[in-house]
């Protein structure tokens, strides 16, 4: 068999995850009983699993979530109103292929930050784009893109992703600059891309942070129309952690 020039070729044409399994298969006896077919199905699936990953891998590195955190690892014990079967519903995914939202409310420190960025890993897993952006930063950077020309590339970026984290909105009013800002993010999104919201302002004084009563409906109305709600109570999980002995942070 020649099995060098083999592999070698399955390199050059970038095949690197079927020239490593060729190799393995080659090396073990029991597998030269295999069809030719049976080899070609296992050096398929072991290039699509090492793309599958690379692409995630890709999609992590792009997103810039602000914790590792994985669905895996939410703490439903919790006394903070988190619903099992609705975060775990939401981990599926589909509510981003319809192009839904999810709006997470709740004091400092019950882990709003945390389960947006386990969805957002989880949407990456699942080959979707995600951005993660705490909103005072995100406003800041527009601000400074108005300047330097940047700034519609910037919305173009925001517009095209799957799934855009906006974090840690409020409690400050918005100025004209802001909330224009946001109304053109939530404009280009609606019923197109998919945006999760944390804030610690319960949902029905978000108005008083646009702070005007006509942008307010415009941008609440796409944002909380088709949303999933999750509102969190309870005191900070930061608390009941332990100061002396160092543990896997949950959510």
């Amino acid at each position: 068999m020649l099995t060098n020039p083999t592999i070698n070729m399955l390199r050059e044409l970038g095949l690197n995850g079927m020239a490593t399994a060729f190799q393995e298969l080659d090396a073990q006896s029991e597998a030269r009983d295999l069809e030719h077919g049976e080899w070609l199905a296992i050096l398929l699936e072991r290039e699509a699993t090492i793309r599958r990953q690379k692409r995630f891998e890709a999609r992590a590195r792009a997103a810039k979530l602000r914790h590792d955190a994985q669905i895996e690892n939410a703490d439903f014990r919790a006394a903070r109103g988190l619903d099992r079967n609705l975060f775990m519903t939401l981990a599926g995914c589909d509510w981003i292929r319809r192009h839904h939202s999810l709006l997470v409310t709740g004091p400092a420190g019950v882990g709003k930050s945390w389960l947006a960025c386990a969805l957002g890993h989880k949407a990456c897993r699942e080959d979707f784009s995600v951005a993660y952006h705490r909103v005072p930063r995100l406003f800041a950077t527009l601000a400074l893109a108005r300047g330097d020309g940047r700034y519609g590339r910037i919305l173009k970026s925001l517009a095209k992703t799957d799934l855009l984290i906006l974090d840690d909105w409020g409690p400050e009013k918005l100025n004209d600059d802001q909330r224009r800002d946001l109304l053109e993010i939530i404009e280009d999104r609606y019923e197109r891309r998919s945006t999760i919201v944390t804030s610690q302002v319960p949902l029905d004084r978000w108005w008083e942070i646009i702070a005007n009563p006509t942008l307010a409906d415009a941008i609440l109305d796409r944002l909380v129309h088709n949303a999933y709600r999750i509102d969190l109570t309870g005191e900070s999980m930061r608390k009941q952690r332990s100061p002396i002995v160092p543990e896997t942070p949950h959510a």
